[in-house]
């Protein structure tokens, strides 16, 4: 019968359930596809043309961050865009790599080859899936301001440095922050001058055409002339197109002087488009055959905290373009967690949204998500026709323009925010900012997660107890001890000490436990333990004003307790006070 009630239970759930209104709402596309206008995508084509002369050229730099070949940035960019404009919600996202999931890529790229990137996109993908399939998500809300501002900063420091020696001209690399730095020490005498000259001059062209977006707008405004409308619309337009810019002007000069060679080029970069294919779940890599079980054990915790890095920008991202109106982070998980495995079958290194890239989109009036296919559409483009001119891209313009966004990266602010507001935060800040730079991200963040767990748990062991010695009634003096908050199992000993503090000629201990609105096992068990040890020394405890919920968990341990729980007025509580614990 049981059976046979279930399964009428679940027909009728499922009777009841409104398969249009679920289809629209975890496949946004329905929803606004059939109201899509002409204007509309004369609007996404702008944006998403605009976002590709940023997104293409710093895709290219970031995968040398991610320590692969450059054509695996370009790749990443073919499907996330169209696929997140089918299953997202936030019109101004742009989803492809980032420089932080391109970092936490790097060490294992250089372990196992480029086809771990891929790899890591498909089960990162699946594992974000995942977490927004069981509502989950909420494990970011364990990344506090702190962390995640000396996370950021980490990040943004340990990728402009090893940028350095690209930058300079210099051949070797170190692959984070401190090897990077002993690695430009050591080699300071190779600097190369024209290297060095185009690097300095592509990082302050970068810095002005950022600024020009200060003077020009890309709206008509009423307000100016016509004259001032075009120059300003004309500056702000330079400005977001400063990448692709700086990047042309590069090849431009490296291919003009490619007889004398002046410039260390990124070479040739494969042309044609990736299979599309699951990625490899074992691989060959300098002679070394690494099984999945392999690589799955040598990425270890980044298996997880690059999903939830991803989650975090995401999430981050799209709520600060939301303005106000309500955000389905779920939906948001789930698109990205469907792009993230979708890109992989294309051997894309793991993406999520890029807040540069998103504000790109926000500031060109992108009207829904099929910017982000204006964008595919454009990397499928650059893929085509233009993978042998990146050939002649100077590896110091790739590092500037990677090095400028690490500069606006770094979170600046932020040491003043928390020095101001709570200087304790600075513990966790820093902890996370100086772990994730000299042992690795990962561990990092983790360690600082757990710094910052200690300052939340903490409270809990060390709760607020107030001790008042009242005068003396019938000769007896009186303790009241009563906690000011609720106590959980890390307190059990504290509270238990703070009570045998009370010392004195035939004293009556009053245990006030007005704001205990529950307690656990191991606490219920200190307080039955500590009636009797005050017993054995002659002294009387009383438990007053326990909630009945709470007194039942101490007698359910020790039912000779009864007596000792008192509810009446503290002055009779007194006259009745020599109690006998058996």
């Amino acid at each position: 019968m049981s059976l046979t009630h279930a399964k009428l239970k679940m027909r009728r759930l499922l009777d009841n359930m409104n398969y249009k209104e679920i289809l629209k709402k975890r496949v946004p596309i329905i929803e606004w596809l059939p109201r899509y206008t002409v204007l509309s995508f004369f609007r996404d084509l702008l944006a998403g043309f605009t976002v590709s002369l940023t997104a293409i050229p710093q895709s290219i730099a970031l995968a040398g961050v991610a320590g692969l070949p450059p054509q695996y940035g370009l790749y990443s960019c073919v499907v996330a865009g169209a696929a997140y404009a089918v299953f997202g919600t936030c019109k101004d996202l742009n989803v492809g790599p980032t420089s932080i999931l391109a970092l936490m890529t790097e060490p294992y790229s250089k372990k196992f080859g480029p086809a771990v990137a891929p790899l890591l996109s498909f089960l990162g993908g699946l594992i974000i899936f995942g977490l927004g399939v069981f509502n989950l998500g909420f494990v970011i809300e364990f990344f506090s301001f702190p962390i995640v501002s000396g996370f950021t900063c980490a990040a943004a420091l340990e990728i402009g440095s090893i940028q350095v020696n690209n930058f300079f001209g210099i051949s070797s690399k170190g692959d984070d922050f401190l090897e990077a730095w002993k690695a430009f020490i050591k080699d300071a005498g190779k600097i190369k001058l024209w290297d060095t000259v185009l690097g300095a001059t592509s990082l302050l062209a970068l810095i002005l055409l950022r600024e020009l977006k200060r003077f020009g707008s890309l709206r008509y405004r009423s307000d100016w002339s016509r004259t001032r409308n075009i120059v300003g619309i004309t500056l702000f337009l330079l400005s977001l197109a400063r990448n692709a810019i700086v990047i042309i002007a590069g090849v431009v000069l490296a291919y003009c002087l490619r007889d004398q060679q002046p410039f260390r080029v990124i070479g040739e970069v494969q042309s044609g488009f990736p299979s599309f294919k699951p990625p490899d779940f074992n691989t060959v890599y300098n002679g070394t055959y690494y099984s999945f079980n392999d690589m799955a054990t040598g990425i270890g915790t980044s298996l997880l905290f690059i999903p939830l890095i991803a989650i975090l920008e995401a999430v981050s991202i799209a709520k600060t373009f939301v303005h106000g109106k309500s955000l389905d982070a779920t939906q948001e998980i789930l698109a990205l967690g469907i792009t993230n495995v979708l890109s992989s079958f294309v051997s894309s290194m793991p993406v999520t949204s890029g807040f540069t890239k998103s504000a790109i989109n926000n500031v060109s009036g992108v009207k829904t998500p099929f910017g982000g296919v204006i964008v595919t559409v454009m990397a499928i483009l650059a893929i085509a026709f233009l993978t042998p001119t990146f050939f002649y891209v100077p590896k110091a313009t790739l590092a500037a323009v990677i090095i400028c966004a690490m500069i606006y990266l770094f979170e600046y602010e932020s040491f003043a925010i928390i020095w101001k507001n709570k200087k304790l935060d600075m513990i966790p800040f820093l902890v996370t900012l100086i772990c994730c730079l000299t042992i690795s991200l990962d561990y990092g963040i983790l360690i600082g997660i757990g710094v910052n767990l200690l300052f939340i748990l903490y409270p809990s062991a060390r709760p607020k107890v107030n001790i008042v010695r009242t005068q003396i009634v019938k000769e007896r003096e009186i303790c009241v001890v009563k906690p000011m908050e609720n106590l959980f199992f890390p307190a059990a000993e504290h509270f238990r000490d703070r009570i045998l503090e009370c010392k004195g000629h035939d004293i009556v201990v009053v245990v006030d436990g007005e704001y205990l609105r529950t307690i656990d096992v191991t606490v219920a068990r200190s307080l039955v333990t500590l009636a009797h040890e005050m017993s054995e020394r002659g002294d009387a405890i009383t438990f007053w004003n326990f909630k009945p919920s709470v007194a039942a968990v101490c007698l359910g341990l020790d039912a000779t307790l009864d007596g000792c729980f008192k509810t009446a007025v503290l002055e009779d509580i007194i006259q009745d006070s020599r109690l006998k614990v058996i």
